[in-house]
């Protein structure tokens, strides 16, 4: 589409005014506060010596202060007594990562709302995905396919229970995508910007995506299956992108765990695998000389493996993704979801009869437990030995007998293969 008098039309035409992009944030404050010298003056500069006008200028001066007073409320920042040996007014605190960084507008609110989380909860590590992701951006497609889906259920509920058509339509009218805490968020978002005005220019967004995929142990696939996304995901990827650098250097230390963490690498790993190069870019351009580690996304390279960017180059990326596998299969299994499963392991010459498994297991239970105590260690087990894993998920039922379980093997070089988690074999014992 491209001619001779298209070129001349951009050579010819009035060219665009440039306008400034310049904008006041809190990542911004932290390197100026993380900078030897005067951050007084480095802010002064950065503030005045812009492109934007007078007025813009004076706005942004005003929003610099309230994102300053907020991060030292928020402990992120404190005030020393005197200068130090740089001429610096201000510090990060030490607990912080090194790093540590807010790449939401709202990074600094999420921080405060973490002190409402209850660390002995069952759901802590959850609810923590769950602050963070109210302050990203909306992927809307795919917001909006968990609405249809939460609404076609309901109304096939209700349609089954008899309920008239327009009540049917005036109920699932209310229904919208999951939100978790979205009432605790509201309310802690309303006092924090009593204290902190700024942040009015914003809004949260309770939803959940990476939490959804924790829950029912999704791969991306899955994600864009379940919800039929085909035509939004690079939306998705863009998302999981954002969710995953978010978490990976916005959550401070002391709110950290061990499943956590595992998260992080598996979400981190999860994107790589779908779009290598942006990872490895972010990485990179953080840092070039910086050795690996956790905080940039460590590969944990099993001895031997030749290919570091092999799905099961990173194993302990890996067996998160085995456990997330074996919990999905729970959770169909749960659900009577065999034509599901059937397809999942349709790849296995002998695959298991999840009909006659479903037929005894609820012949002497009435459901299946797939909580997030249902995810504990008590109910996994997983013995990697060489490039064949053997693995164990339990299926916790109301009485406690643990009589059924999956069973099988896990074979690496197929999963490298395949790009996502292979059997070897499978069974389901009771």
């Amino acid at each position: 589409v491209w001619s001779e008098k298209t070129y001349q039309r951009l050579v010819a035409a009035q060219p665009e005014g440039l306008v400034s992009q310049f904008r006041v944030s809190s990542s911004m404050l932290l390197n100026v506060v993380c900078r030897p010298g005067d951050g007084f003056a480095h802010m002064k500069h950065l503030l005045r010596d812009n492109h934007d006008s007078r007025e813009k200028q004076n706005k942004d001066i005003l929003r610099a202060i309230e994102l300053l007073r907020g991060l030292v409320t928020a402990g992120i920042v404190v005030k020393l007594d005197e200068p130090d040996p740089t001429g610096r007014e201000y510090q990060l605190t030490a607990e912080l990562q090194p790093d540590f960084a807010l790449n939401q507008p709202l990074g600094p609110f999420a921080l405060a709302a973490l002190e409402l989380l209850d660390k002995d909860s069952d759901t802590y590590t959850l609810d923590v995905i769950s602050v963070f992701e109210s302050v990203l951006e909306d992927p809307t497609p795919l917001l909006i396919a968990q609405q249809k889906q939460a609404r076609g259920e309901e109304i096939a509920a209700l349609k089954a229970e008899g309920v008239d058509y327009n009540e049917r339509m005036a109920i699932v009218e209310e229904i919208t995508w999951p939100m978790p805490l979205a009432d605790e968020l509201e309310e802690a978002y309303g006092i924090y910007c009593k204290g902190h005005p700024w942040a009015r220019e914003f809004d949260i967004s309770p939803k959940s995506v990476v939490r959804d995929m924790i829950e029912h142990g999704m791969t991306f696939s899955d994600l864009i299956a379940t919800y039929g996304l085909a035509r939004a995901e690079g939306v998705v990827l863009h998302y999981l992108t954002d969710a995953w650098r978010t978490l990976q250097h916005s959550v401070p230390q002391e709110y950290l765990t061990d499943d956590l963490e595992d998260i992080i690498v598996w979400l981190g790993e999860l994107v790589r695998q779908v779009d290598s190069s942006l990872v490895d870019e972010w990485a990179q351009l953080a840092d070039p000389d910086a050795p690996i580690s956790r905080d940039t996304l460590a590969r944990e390279l099993a001895f031997g493996v030749e290919d570091p960017t092999a799905l099961t180059a990173n194993q302990r990326a890996f067996g998160i993704m085995v456990r997330n596998i074996m919990f999905r299969l729970v959770q169909l299994f749960a659900y009577e979801q065999e034509d599901t499963l059937t397809q999942m392991t349709e790849y296995l010459d002998d695959a298991p009869d999840f009909g006659a498994a479903m037929d005894a297991y609820f012949e002497d239970y009435a459901d299946v437990d797939v909580s997030p105590a249902a995810r504990g260690p008590e109910f996994f087990l997983l013995k990697k030995t060489g490039r064949s894993w053997e693995v164990r998920q339990i299926i916790k039922d109301p009485e406690g007998d643990n009589a059924f379980s999956f069973a099988g093997v896990i074979d690496l070089d197929a999963s490298d293969a395949a790009g996502e988690v292979r059997f070897a074999d499978l069974r389901i014992d009771f």
